[in-house]
């Protein structure tokens, strides 16, 4: 995969990011779980399935308070820019856990 150069603001200041081919497949995530000390934010991304009784912690990624702040709002306007494209993306204050796939239906190979 090759490098993208991602402007920082300054003028004549580019960070080189580097996104090797295992990262850039990704993981599914479908549940987070953010805890905090007075120094950090911890956010572990989780993927719980159907039938599974455990669910495994997928990734875990520690950040700074500032840069937690930076990544709601960032976020916050990713969402709304989505949202404008393709319509509200519906929201429950409660979760059901756990997460139900697909109704009961058993897929067939």
């Amino acid at each position: 995969m090759e490098d993208e150069n991602t402007d920082m603001g300054d003028s004549d200041s580019k960070l080189n990011i580097e996104l090797n081919e295992k990262i850039a497949e990704g993981e599914y995530s479908n549940l987070v779980m953010i805890g905090h000390s007075r120094e950090e934010f911890i956010l572990d991304f989780i993927r719980v399935m159907p039938g599974v009784p455990a669910a495994r912690v997928k990734s875990r990624i520690i950040v700074t308070p500032r840069h937690a702040k930076r990544f709601l709002r960032a976020l916050a306007e990713n969402i709304d820019r989505f949202e404008d494209t393709n319509g509200p993306i519906s929201d429950s204050d409660s979760p059901d856990l756990p997460i139900q796939f697909g109704g009961g239906v058993l897929g067939e190979a």
